[in-house]
């Protein structure tokens, strides 16, 4: 049966903007010739990434232990327009189909092109994290650098979610995505431990 994929994967490379006080992004070729050689310095959070339950939860998981099962499956994507947090009432309100587990949500975060780090992005307010894990979703992605407003105190949202083991994806690249069903692929690096990685994330679409 015919596919389509679509990558929502923000490309990494040196102008990418990461998150305040976050190393930069540093690609550097070593040695000269071929074959080419070439190192990478980064944060794991930088560009498209998920959030493991180590990042805020201790004794908390390491990416390398999140399980396929949810990274890969039915997905849905949905789209709120306007400023501000997005609240449970709104979640209720986006005909979200009933047994959903997988959760990208596409904001005005898409619509806008940066440069630079734009700490006015739109993020889940803390009762939206409560209607998440009211209603089983196990994996929420969204399209700015943090679930979580910038201004946040205590991080309310992503301590909820990590700590009932909700995977978290930031940084989504889903301007292009209408609102639907997809099959979802989401591939972390399995680094050991780690808090977090840099990950391909990929949509795909069955065609009629």
């Amino acid at each position: 049966m015919p596919r389509t994929l679509v990558d929502i994967t923000q490309p990494i490379s040196e102008q990418l903007p990461v998150w305040p006080g976050d190393p930069p992004v540093h690609v550097a070729r070593v040695g000269d010739g071929l074959p080419m050689l070439s190192g990478l310095s980064m944060s794991c959070h930088a560009g498209t990434h998920v959030d493991a339950p180590a990042h805020f939860v201790a004794g908390g998981v390491g990416v390398d232990a999140l399980t396929l099962d949810m990274l890969i499956g039915p997905a849905w994507v949905v789209r709120f327009g306007g400023r501000g947090p997005l609240t449970a009432t709104m979640l209720a309100e986006a005909a979200i189909p009933t047994g959903t587990t997988r959760l990208l949500i596409r904001s005005a975060n898409s619509d806008r092109v940066s440069e630079a780090f734009d700490p006015d992005f739109v993020a889940l307010a803390p009762d939206a994290a409560a209607w998440v894990l009211d209603h089983g979703i196990r994996l929420v992605g969204i399209d700015g650098p943090s679930i979580e407003a910038y201004d946040a105190s205590g991080d309310p949202v992503h301590r909820a979610l990590l700590a009932a083991g909700v995977i978290i994806v930031e940084n989504l690249v889903l301007a292009s995505v209408a609102p639907g069903g997809y099959e979802l692929i989401c591939l972390p690096l399995p680094i050991a431990g780690c808090d977090g990685a840099p990950a391909r994330v990929v949509l795909m679409t069955i065609d009629d």
